[in-house]
């Protein structure tokens, strides 16, 4: 069972949400007595998002602030890096997959490099289904992701993920794109580390604020999984 966790949370214009997630995360990990850090990586947020997170009486929820909008894989990569215990998770803001499912992913994390929290796995619960048109999008993108990377990944994006973190830091220094896509990137170049990664169904909540932007971010994914190939091919990997 996890005794040390680093808890990294990408946020971008999330003064609305960023204080109940900090509460239900610090909640549940006080309750299991888990000692922890809470990154919470500001991505250049407009509103008041560090200022919330900072409102905080608790030295071990700590803000890295981006001066500028980068992206969520360069947020998470930020905070990943910057993560002190041996094991690190990697949340959503929006807790679309709930803090308790932390459960779901441990039991596993002592034989595998990775564990990634999967919508489409057995044992998922869906509790809330997204709109047609992204669950259309949902059954596309790992189509194309397993054809041009062969990685065999059943839910790539799925924001709930578990790592242990001294195997992972040269996969996290090796990533490169900023946008939605960082997810594909990550588990690639573990893979071609031969990083063992173990895909498990969770609890999932469908986010109607998402930031995801469907004809816009669908086509910069796409390009990013041909970036992916091509840098593959170029040995950057």
């Amino acid at each position: 069972m996890i005794k040390d966790i680093s808890v990294i949370v990408p946020a971008y214009n999330e003064e609305r949400r960023i204080g109940k997630t900090l509460r239900k995360i610090t909640a549940y990990l006080g309750k299991r007595k888990i000692n922890y850090e809470i990154i919470v990586v500001d991505d250049g947020s407009s509103d008041r998002t560090s200022a919330v997170a900072g409102s905080f009486s608790n030295p071990r929820i700590k803000i890295l602030s981006s001066e500028k909008n980068r992206g969520k894989g360069y947020s998470v990569k930020k905070g990943l890096l910057s993560a002190k215990y041996g094991i690190a998770l990697f949340s959503d803001a929006d807790l679309s997959t709930p803090i308790e499912d932390i459960g779901k992913l441990e039991r596993y994390i002592d034989d595998y490099g990775i564990v990634i929290g999967s919508r489409k796995e057995k044992g998922a619960n869906v509790v809330e289904k997204q709109p047609p048109w992204r669950v259309m999008a949902g059954n596309i993108f790992p189509l194309f992701v397993n054809i041009m990377t062969g990685l065999g990944i059943k839910d790539t994006q799925c924001g709930f993920k578990l790592f242990r973190v001294k195997k992972c830091r040269q996969v996290f220094k090796k990533m490169t794109i900023d946008g939605f896509s960082f997810d594909v990137e990550m588990l690639y170049i573990a893979k071609k580390k031969g990083l063992k990664i173990k895909e498990v169904g969770v609890d999932w909540n469908n986010d109607r604020a998402t930031k995801v932007r469907f004809v816009r971010d669908s086509f910069s994914m796409l390009m990013d999984l041909i970036g992916i190939w091509v840098k593959s091919i170029a040995g950057r990997y």
